[in-house]
């Protein structure tokens, strides 16, 4: 019964459906479950930094279930995505209404989409990482998979990688840089591909190129199905999605900076170079995302076998509770830069 404990992941979608269904007040349903409810959860249940025995790992890793708590994420997404498309197109909506369902199933495409996708995105069988590229496609950010694979693990915790926060930087200021270098630097990381493969900019092995075709083609059958308003509805829930993201990259890496070596190199990924968070509610519900030390240490981990290590940055709250600290810029430097080394802080 404990490995079903992922299940609750599945509560942010059903919280966007609750939405759509009750509509007025509760349109707003799902940003007040993420960002009050369950912070609140984070605050008063227990933290847990155990990790499993090695035989344990051995039986989780190759269990199937956990496999498939990830893929059902596909049709949960695309199915409340459609209906909701299909609901305010058909029906009279006010607009209050219309943006708390865009912010509600923003949050959905960012947890049960581009984090799952990312999840996805690590593995080694192509057919999960095509998987981890669908759930991608709503929130218009397709290219995380070549930027977050080939330059974030290469880069993270140094002034080269976009989606490492700097020391006293805002969060709404990385949501501009962020994005914007990172999908730079997705194109950059494109073209070093095709050149060591020897392929030309219009080879059909150009995956950046795809992806604005399939992201095109995306909107356009929103908007020749549910019109201008399903069009500019799917646009802000895309918006919302990657900047939740862009949001947990600002607090995974936050002030973190790792050693140079004589070399000109930077020293290996180490554990010390993400903050990690053992709050169980923030754990549940993003798949273990918060043990981000140990994703870095070793990217190929399964989410359900991740390890705490007691020499990594320990956030003072979950992810969900962080997040919300990040919007309030004073709080979060007052609580997260006396936590930095001094020797590894990003300027």
């Amino acid at each position: 019964m404990k490995d079903l404990k992922y299940l609750a992941a599945f509560t942010l979608p059903a919280s966007a459906a609750i939405g759509v269904y009750l509509q007025g007040y509760w349109s707003f349903f799902t940003p007040f479950y993420a960002f009050f409810i369950i912070p609140l959860f984070e605050l008063v249940l227990p933290q847990d930094s155990s990790n499993l025995n090695s035989n344990q790992r051995d039986i989780k890793k190759n269990k199937n279930l956990f496999d498939w708590l990830l893929y059902l994420n596909i049709p949960i997404v695309y199915g409340l995505l459609a209906y909701t498309l299909w609901y305010i197109s058909s029906h009279r909506i006010s607009t209050f209404e219309i943006i708390g369902l865009t912010l509600s199933i923003g949050i959905v495409l960012g947890t049960n989409g581009i984090n799952v996708a990312h999840e996805l995105g690590h593995r080694l069988r192509s057919k999960e990482r095509y998987l981890g590229k669908l759930l991608l496609l709503p929130a218009l950010y397709m290219h995380f998979f070549i930027e977050h694979n080939f330059g974030h693990h290469l880069h993270a915790a140094t002034p080269e990688d976009p989606a490492t926060a700097k020391y006293n930087q805002t969060v709404y200021s990385f949501w501009v840089t962020s994005v914007i270098r990172q999908y730079i630097s997705a194109w950059k990381l494109q073209l070093m591909l095709l050149k060591k493969n020897e392929r030309g900019f219009f080879s059909i092995e150009n995956d950046m190129f795809w992806y604005l075709i399939i992201e095109a083609l995306y909107l356009f059958g929103v908007f020749y199905l549910f019109g201008s308003l399903g069009l500019f509805f799917a646009l802000g829930a895309a918006i919302t999605g990657f900047l939740l993201l862009e949001t947990v990259n600002y607090i995974e890496h936050y002030g973190l900076l790792r050693r140079k070596l004589a070399s000109g190199r930077y020293e290996r990924v180490k554990e010390v170079h993400s903050w990690n968070s053992n709050h169980i509610v923030g754990r549940i519900v993003l798949y273990e995302l918060t043990r981000h030390s140990d994703h870095h240490y070793k990217s190929s981990k399964k989410y359900q076998i991740l390890d705490y290590h007691d020499t990594s940055p320990q956030l003072p709250y979950g992810y969900p509770t962080s997040m919300v600290m990040s919007f309030l810029p004073p709080l979060w430097f007052k609580v997260m830069n006396p936590r930095i080394p001094s020797e590894m802080i990003v300027r």
